[in-house]
């Protein structure tokens, strides 16, 4: 069979992904040409600033809605508008790359608007975890939404490994180090919070793809069955 030297790369991914990427990237763009004062004139300085005030996910303004019962939309969509908002151009292409690598994966193992679901419930869980962490700091970047699909993976993973006979555990390694090495460089050089946001958009990813796995359903009630 003929090898097609033209076929773009993208073809693999799912249109949402990349799709989500490049409004990541785009956002970013404009951020930083704006700051440059190459874009949208002298009030473009304070585009960053003004998006942080607006979609970061803030931990202050959810325990207020908490305590008065009040939930305006303008700060419910907190909880999905913050993997838009990064720190810098590098922050938010990491996060590109690593949503295109582990979109492509998950994508194609369970199809676009899945790997779209676990994307929006991990970026929830992510922040309702960070939500419970005492700190006036902000919640942004793709980083627990990505995770989410680190969670998706590892799953898919842990079946795989079943069906091999291989040992299933081995399916954890990645997030493994992942948090083995922000641990590390938080021990180093001081660090956010971040990570707790991180790891619950994991679970909040490898919960909900139990459930979309085919079968999912199915499959863990008659675990929860054998456990009785």
């Amino acid at each position: 069979m003929a090898h097609q030297h033209n076929v773009s790369p993208f073809n693999s991914l799912p249109p949402v992904i990349v799709g989500l990427a490049v409004v990541i990237v785009g956002v970013e763009a404009a951020f930083s040409l704006g700051a440059r004062g190459l874009v949208g004139g002298p009030g473009a300085v304070g585009w960053r600033l003004d998006a942080l005030q607006r979609f970061a996910f803030s931990g202050e303004i959810w325990h207020w809605m908490l305590s008065t019962g009040q939930f305006p939309a303008q700060h419910v969509i907190r909880f999905f508008s913050y993997p838009f908002v990064h720190a810098s151009f590098s922050h938010a292409l990491f996060a590109a790359v690593m949503l295109l690598a582990l979109g492509k994966m998950v994508g194609e193992a369970l199809g676009s608007w899945r790997t779209l679901a676990i994307l929006a419930a991990s970026s929830l869980g992510g922040a309702l975890a960070y939500g419970f962490v005492s700190t006036p700091v902000p919640l942004i970047g793709a980083f627990p939404p990505v995770y989410g699909l680190i969670g998706g993976f590892t799953y898919l993973l842990w079946l795989r490994l079943g069906q091999l006979g291989a040992q299933q555990a081995r399916a954890f390694s990645l997030i493994g180090i992942l948090l083995g090495i922000q641990l590390l460089f938080g021990l180093l050089f001081g660090g956010s919070l971040d990570w707790v946001a991180d790891l619950g958009g994991f679970a909040s990813g490898f919960l909900l793809t139990v459930l979309l796995v085919p079968g999912g359903w199915a499959r863990l009630r008659q675990r929860l069955r054998q456990r009785r």
